[in-house]
């Protein structure tokens, strides 16, 4: 299996296509769209799927900025003091926490 035949199995993978299903289609997206040359009795969600999988490419993840960073540590951080024993939020607290956490994270920044 070439390179492009395994990203295409890996796609088809990740949107839920049952392997069986899938292998047939990345060695042959063309014949797959068909549904004749294989002998698959496919369906027309089946060929939505492959049209997805050879047409739209993956959208990347954006990257954490290192502030959202530093506030998501600081928010970890000062979180269990406006907290209830029992883990819930005190009045207020989340915004509070919020609030104490922007301010350190602003703090670790300088």
């Amino acid at each position: 299996m070439d390179a492009a035949a395994q990203k295409r199995l890996g796609q088809l993978l990740a949107m839920g296509v049952p392997l069986p299903l899938a292998i047939p289609i990345a060695l042959d997206p063309e014949g797959a769209q068909r549904g004749v040359e294989l002998g698959l009795a496919a369906t027309d969600r089946a060929l939505d799927i492959v049209e997805e999988a050879v047409t739209k490419p993956k959208k990347t993840k954006r990257k954490a900025s290192a502030y959202s960073k530093k506030y998501g540590k600081a928010f970890k951080k000062v979180a269990k003091k406006y907290k209830k024993k029992n883990g819930g939020w005190r009045a207020g607290g989340f915004k509070a926490a919020q609030k104490a956490a922007h301010k350190l994270a602003k703090k670790a920044r300088k």
